[in-house]
């Protein structure tokens, strides 16, 4: 018997297939990581066999890669096209000037580089990403000798460092790169802007989770999508 999708999938889907909706034929494209950009993933998929498109794809992580070659998309690499057509990713809170903070999945680092070595970053998620000014933890990727540094620049900066553990294993996060991951909590973001500069200040630090460069986000929502722009 099928399982009925909850009102969040159904969310993310639409999101999902609406910005998957703008790739032609000949395109190169960024692929995100995180669960709404899988969706995104595998419906691109299904028009490349249904449709027969010619494209490729950059991923941005390994679980994504191995999601895209299940899903039939050939794909390449940066060294190859280091101009994308765009990039199609998720978000973990999108504020009402289309700032995001990404990161859950520990990925931000590629996310951000791929985001722009494309001429386009479509975001896609579902209505409960959105809020009026972000206010969730700032992931921020550390060399791990850099660990205690940078925890003590960002406190100067006004946020609280938390060093992110494995699930319940006891463990530290590591990301792909071999790093680790600091949570930083700034409260309300007043100006992500500013933020973001000085987070790429940090000494130590490789990578932070704001990011400020997406051209429109596809939001899905009970009656349809909602397509944001700057």
């Amino acid at each position: 018997m099928a399982v009925a999708k909850d009102n969040k999938s159904m969310k993310k889907e639409r999101a999902a297939e609406s910005a998957v909706s703008l790739v032609k034929d000949g395109m190169v494209v960024g692929l995100g990581t995180g669960s709404t950009a899988e969706l995104a993933i595998a419906k691109l998929g299904e028009r490349v066999k249904r449709e027969e498109l010619d494209i490729l794809g950059v991923p941005t992580s390994l679980r994504t890669e191995m999601i895209a070659i299940e899903s039939g998309i050939p794909l390449t690499t940066l060294s190859e096209h280091p101009s994308l057509d765009f990039c199609i990713d998720g978000a973990d809170q999108v504020d009402s000037k289309l700032n995001l903070i990404k990161g859950g999945w520990g990925s931000h680092t590629r996310e951000k580089i791929v985001s722009y070595a494309s001429k386009r970053f479509i975001v896609c998620v579902d209505d409960s990403k959105l809020v009026e000014q972000l206010n969730s933890p700032v992931p921020v990727e550390v060399l791990p000798y850099a660990v205690r540094v940078v925890e003590a620049q960002v406190r100067e900066l006004g946020g609280a460092p938390v060093l992110r553990k494995e699930g319940n294993r006891g463990g530290y996060f590591v990301t792909e790169g071999g790093n680790l991951l600091i949570d930083a909590d700034f409260g309300v973001i007043n100006n992500p802007e500013e933020l973001a500069v000085a987070l790429s200040s940090v000494v130590g630090a490789i990578e932070h989770g704001i990011f400020t460069n997406a051209s429109e986000v596809h939001v899905g929502g009970e009656g349809g999508v909602e397509v944001l722009r700057r």
